[in-house]
Order: C-alpha cells, then structure tokens, then sequence
C-alpha cells in the first residue's frame, strides 16, 4: 500500500493542479480575458503529444494533447508531422485564450544526443514558437512534484527516465527503452488486436485487470530498471509520473520489486508537460 508519507512530501498544490489540468485541457471552453504572463510548455511523448500553458501563477489556462507516433525512443521521427501537430495545437489554445503564444519550454529524455534535443527545439521553431528552455523529463516533472528527495520516474511511451533527488537537486539521470509501447505490443500480440486497437484496449478502465495480467512481465521489467538505477542511492520514495505510469497495478509492483514507497498521481500524463511549462520564463 501506498503509504500517506509518501504523498505528503509532495507539492501540496500538486492534486489541485493535476485536477485543475483534467478539467481544462482538451476542451475548448470559453475563457474569461486573460491579461497577465503565460507560461508555455511542450511535452514531444512516444505515445502522447502535450501542449500547455500555465497563467503567472502556474496554473493551468488551457491545454492540448493527442495521440501521435512522432517520436520513438525520445528521438523525433516525423520532423514535419512534429511541427504541424505543434502548430495545430499552437492555433487551437490561441484562438481559445485570444492572444498569441510566441515561447515554450520543451522536454527530451535523459541522455539522448544534443543533436536530438536541437531537433525538439527546432520542432517549436517550425510551429512559430520560440524556444525558451529544455528540461530533462524527470527535472521537468519534479518542478511540479518539488521533491526535496527521493526519485522522480518518468514512465513515457518508449522510455524510462530516472532522476534522483537530493535536497531538492537532480543528482543522476538516466533512461532505457521500456514504456507504454511495450505494454500495448504485448497486449497486441496476446490477443491479437492490431496495434492502435490495443492502445485503446489497455486505456479502457474494463479491462484493466486483464491488462494488468497480460502486462505484468513488463512491469516487473519497468520495476528492475528502476531498481538498477536507484541501487547506488538512498532513496526514501519513488513518484512516478508520465502517462503509462497510470496503468492500475504498476506503483504496487515497482513498490514490492524495490521494496521503497511508490506512488503515482492523479493524471500522472500532466505532470511533465506542466512542469515543463514552469521553466518557460
């Protein structure tokens, strides 16, 4: 079980914005005028692609996000279909809040070459954005989870990002193949669903007991690379963040294979696109 002390050490504001951010993005909802410093962020997932902006007390205003195969393994593998979902986004949350975004922020996974970030940079500069920032995912999330120590595991479509925390500092971060798409390809070849239809399958709460069974040998894969990474360190708890990070059963069995508390937020796939926001300033 997932112990409260866990949670406590957590951002206390952290559920009310994640809950906020539920409420708000992916729907165009009339807006009040807005007059004060927007903070823009752009999370390039393996799986989900998330545009967001915070107000000047970071805060979610509005937010976009979509399925899209443009990146594998942290790597931009459609540069043109990157820059026109971007700038599709861009268009949508403008004409909501009625006024232009002109910066973001922007993620890359830990380790990838700086060839690759420039790549994520350059997507922003293809949709009309300038680029302000690029944040590891794991430093992005913990802007938000603002843990003084602890581990901050950022469970995307292709990869698993580490980030160790020590008195509020990124000491370590690392990455590994091993995410949402690798659960979604076993649940395909198991019953035999062509991938998309899978994805779909795996996100639908019905289903989550059989998808839990199916997946589990990938989760106990997730929980040794966490394991292996964390060894070295003193870890009190383990948060995990990221969109696969919300499967049902994932916290309890990185807990059990690591034997330190994990938990997982409330819409675990905001907590890194927000985080991200946070550094545009």
């Amino acid at each position: 079980m997932i112990s409260m002390g866990v949670r406590e050490r957590v951002n206390p504001n952290l559920l009310t914005v994640l809950e906020k951010a539920n409420r708000t993005f992916n729907r165009p909802l009339a807006l009040e005028p807005y007059l004060g410093k927007v903070h823009v962020g752009v999370d390039l997932g393996t799986a989900y692609t998330v545009m967001v902006v915070l107000d000047d007390q970071f805060q979610p205003l509005a937010g976009r996000y979509q399925f899209a195969q443009i990146v594998r393994d942290g790597l931009v593998v459609d540069f043109i279909g990157a820059i026109q979902l971007v700038k599709k986004m861009k268009t949508e949350l403008e004409e909501q809040l009625g006024f232009p975004l002109v910066s973001a922020a922007t993620t890359y996974p830990p380790g990838v070459p700086i060839a690759e970030v420039k790549a994520t940079r350059n997507v922003l500069i293809g949709a009309g954005l300038e680029c302000n920032a690029f944040v590891d995912e794991p430093t992005a999330a913990n802007a938000l989870l603002q843990i003084e120590n602890g581990a901050v595991v950022d469970i995307g479509g292709g990869t698993t990002g580490i980030a160790i925390v020590e008195d509020g500092k990124v000491v370590y971060t690392a990455d590994e193949p091993t995410g949402g798409t690798h659960f979604t390809l076993v649940i395909s070849g198991a019953l035999n669903l062509p991938f998309l239809e899978a994805e779909a399958f795996k996100t639908r709460l019905e289903n989550c007991q059989k998808v839990h069974t199916l997946v589990y040998p990938v989760m106990q894969k997730v929980a040794s690379i966490i394991q292996k990474h964390i060894s070295s360190f003193h870890v009190p708890c383990i948060y995990l963040v990221g969109g696969s990070s919300g499967l049902r059963g994932l916290a309890e069995v990185v807990e059990e294979f690591t034997d330190v508390p994990t938990y997982t937020p409330p819409y675990p796939m905001f907590v890194t696109p927000i985080g991200v926001a946070m550094h545009d300033l």
